[in-house]
């Protein structure tokens, strides 16, 4: 790996980091179906205590031409510039367990180097252990619990929360990388890739963030508020309920996913979850585009989910 020198500034020793908290990790950039690392980010955020541990150096890393930061025009003269930032933060969860939270843009460039700055950071702060969350679209219904796949050297998560372990090649992202180097060295590291229904996967799916904050509970043991998320994701699925209720075919698609979903969970033997055995039923990629198309001409109120 490369040198990380130079890559991140350490903030003054104002800020004292004990030593054997849990990482947790999320970046947006490649994927972040459902907006669920976004939502998760924000709500840690704006919901727990923190203090910045580190900051990266954004012009280093970023690609400004391909993710351009917002700046405000009023009337005669510019104000607001927002620039993209990736800092490693020392949080506090709701009953006062401490942790570092990574959180920020996915680096474009350099992930050799940013891959050693996370080593070195984790090594510096004698971390014990590293929990990351992605999301990405699967043809699955919105009826049934969002399911994740779990990745990393924790065998007693992949044992009771993965419920679908492909041998298949993914474009990577770069916590990908971080937790290989880090199997490499047996640090103690866990993925959980959430999977979220095809068609709203463009929305921020409130239930998308409930679920990455139980999959990092369930390998830190941290406490997170999530009343609000929850009734958010009630008043969300309510109306994704009304509109399938309101057009017969799409709820016969949808029924198509539950089946296959349900058949899948319950162990029929199919090639691969969520896809036909035989090819009578409409494939998934046919599914989601009607799902998707449905929802992009229906729009009839103020009051529908904000994207669909």
């Amino acid at each position: 790996m490369l040198d990380p020198a130079g890559l991140y500034d350490v903030t003054p020793d104002s800020v004292t980091v004990p030593e054997g908290l849990p990482l947790v990790a999320g970046l947006t950039g490649f994927a972040d179906a459902g907006a669920a690392v976004t939502q998760l980010s924000r709500y840690l955020l704006d919901t727990l205590d923190h203090q910045v541990v580190a900051t990266f150096d954004t012009d280093a890393l970023l690609d400004y031409r391909a993710r351009r930061p917002t700046i405000y025009f009023d009337r005669d003269h510019l104000t607001d510039y927002q620039p993209a930032r990736l800092v490693l933060y020392l949080s506090t969860d709701e009953v006062g367990q401490q942790f570092l939270l990574l959180t920020g843009f996915e680096p474009d460039f350099q992930w050799e180097r940013f891959t050693a700055a996370v080593l070195q950071l984790i090594s510096k702060y004698k971390a014990k252990s590293m929990t990351w969350v992605h999301a990405i679209p699967m043809p699955v219904p919105h009826t049934r619990q969002i399911g994740v796949t779990v990745s990393g050297n924790r065998a007693e998560l992949i044992e009771a929360m993965s419920v679908w372990r492909p041998h298949t090649q993914v474009p990577s992202n770069a916590l990908h990388l971080v937790e290989y180097r880090l199997q490499e060295l047996a640090f103690s590291t866990a993925g959980f890739v959430l999977l979220i229904p095809h068609y709203l996967s463009d929305t921020e799916h409130p239930d998308a963030a409930v679920k990455a904050l139980e999959c990092v509970s369930a390998a830190t043991g941290l406490l997170f508020p999530t009343d609000q998320l929850r009734e958010d994701g009630r008043e969300f699925l309510g109306k994704i309920d009304a509109q399938v209720e309101s057009n017969p075919e799409l709820a016969r698609l949808v029924g198509t996913l539950e089946e296959r979903h349900d058949a899948y969970m319950e162990g029929n033997p199919l090639r691969a979850p969520f896809t036909d055995e035989d090819g009578e039923l409409p494939s998934a990629d046919q599914i989601a585009a009607e799902l998707e198309n449905f929802l992009a001409t229906h729009h009839s109120g103020d009051d529908e989910p904000s994207g669909l």
